[in-house]
């Protein structure tokens, strides 16, 4: 199979960065440690003296200068970057590091792989004293999938595919080295390190990272751009004091997951712009988006990125036409998708079709106007019941638009009469199960309202607040 590298074209990730035509005083803010570009350019040549002739550098991803200047120096020298959930068990650690067979290990604890000692940041910046040439065009990043339908697998991305990615999300969203952007996102996926870190470094514009993803620290951060999962902008639309102090903000983007729609127009009305909610997964990276200057609609994570290909298939392996009220699986080609599963040529290999396209298992709608709607997992939200083919977001939304709803997830249980029923699971506060049917049997059809609500005190998420549905079915 083709790489993203071959399938691509030429970028080069970090370029501007490395060539020292920056000169800011602040590049980089981590709570209230500020990193200039000068400090983070002798930070980075130290490690690159540090990991020279290393294959695969695993790094624990903490919200820290340390992991910044660790994670740039090894692209750099052109290693295999690992990425190492800090909140990861042992036994989860022990995995990613077996798996991957790291040549050396940065952590601020003990690990089972060769150990390197963790840094400080002030030997980092005052050192710069690296040795070797800059090889950032050779180097990937592989990154751990959460293992919600299994171990996690290593998805590895070259820093071309990278670099391509991030120019498209540059040009959907008007993002230039005139923004300051804001998240606290953990940084060991794609969402916080490579849009969130990667992405401001390459583009040129500030990051200021606020550790804690609490609404009063978004609110503080007077940024112009702000990433944020569905649970975080669900917190910032409660408090509204927070929310209004967003309203200088250019552009909010929501991912990860769905946007309920009740916090899509909370925020839309406290902020004065509704947020831009975009598609992708670790595997394609961010493939469909809502464009900066583009129709902004809830559900609708927009049209394909510059480069990219989508398609909507149903069951039977045939295109489902754009406009058609139909569901179907995404499908998605182009120039940044991943190399590989980390030594598992099959299963990549199984991840496409005959015709190149890589299956996303993601349940999806295509509008006429060329705007896709993601429905949810084909295994986990698409349920099919008495003949019907149902959309579990849709009746989530229906149940978060009542006020007592904090949160709900639908899934879809083997029922030998109707093939699958609808039971929801909420978190809900004064109101009873029999109210909420009530509710939602005037928003919605009789065929797509649950037949059993279930109360619980919080759901299952995973460290990005997607729900562990499977959690729930098991």
């Amino acid at each position: 199979m083709d790489t993203a590298c071959e399938r691509g074209a030429e970028h080069t990730l970090l370029a501007s960065f490395m060539a020292g035509q920056r000169d800011r005083a602040a590049a980089v803010t981590i709570g209230r440690a500020t990193a200039s570009d000068q400090e983070l350019t002798a930070a980075m040549s130290a490690v690159m003296g540090m990991v020279q002739g290393a294959d695969v550098v695993a790094i624990e991803a903490t919200p820290s200068l340390e992991f910044v200047a660790l994670l740039l120096g090894s692209l750099a020298a052109g290693c295999a970057v690992v990425p190492i959930p800090a909140t990861a068990r042992p036994s989860e650690r022990r995995h990613i590091l077996t798996d991957c067979a790291a040549s050396l290990v940065y952590s601020t604890e003990e690990t089972d792989g060769p150990p390197a000692g963790w840094p400080s940041w002030d030997e980092l910046r005052g050192s710069g004293s690296g040795s070797g040439s800059a090889r950032v065009g050779d180097a990937s990043l592989v990154l751990y999938t959460s293992g919600t339908t299994g171990r996690p697998k290593g998805v590895s991305l070259s820093t071309s595919a990278i670099a391509g990615c991030l120019d498209a999300l540059a040009d959907a969203w008007s993002w230039t080295a005139d923004d300051v952007l804001v998240h606290g996102l953990p940084l060991y996926h794609l969402h916080g390190l490579v849009l969130g870190v990667l992405g401001p470094l390459h583009i040129g514009s500030p990051l200021l990272h606020t550790v804690r993803a609490q609404p009063a620290d978004y609110a503080a951060a007077r940024g112009s751009l702000y990433f944020g999962v569905p649970t975080v902008w669900t917190r910032i639309a409660r408090d509204e004091s927070a929310a209004r102090a967003l309203a200088a903000a250019r552009l909010l983007v929501s991912g990860s997951a769905a946007l309920p729609v009740s916090t899509y127009e909370q925020l839309a009305r406290l902020t004065g712009s509704p947020p831009v909610e975009r598609y992708g997964m670790t595997e394609t990276q961010i493939t469909l988006s809502v464009r900066s200057d583009g129709d902004r609609r809830p559900g609708v994570v927009g049209v394909p990125l510059a480069g990219i290909e989508a398609r909507v298939v149903d069951e039977d392996g045939d295109c489902v036409v754009s406009g058609q009220a139909a569901i179907g699986e995404l499908h998605v080609r182009g120039p940044f998708l991943f190399d590989g599963y980390f030594g598992r040529p099959e299963e990549t290999a199984a991840s496409y079709t005959k015709d190149g396209w890589f299956r996303t298992g993601d349940a999806a709608m295509a509008g006429g106007d060329g705007n896709y709607r993601i429905v949810g997992r084909m295994t986990t939200d698409l349920i099919k019941t008495n003949g019907f083919r149902v959309g579990a977001g849709e009746v989530e939304d229906a149940l978060l638009d009542h006020p007592a709803v904090h949160e709900a997830a639908v899934v879809g249980v083997p029922d030998e009469e109707q093939g699958q029923r609808i039971v929801a699971y909420v978190v809900l506060d004064g109101v009873s199960p029999d109210e909420l049917r009530i509710h939602v049997q005037a928003l919605l059809a009789k065929h797509k309202c649950p037949s059993e609500i279930r109360t619980l005190e919080a759901l299952p998420r995973n460290a990005m607040g997607k729900i562990l549905k499977h959690q729930l079915v098991t």
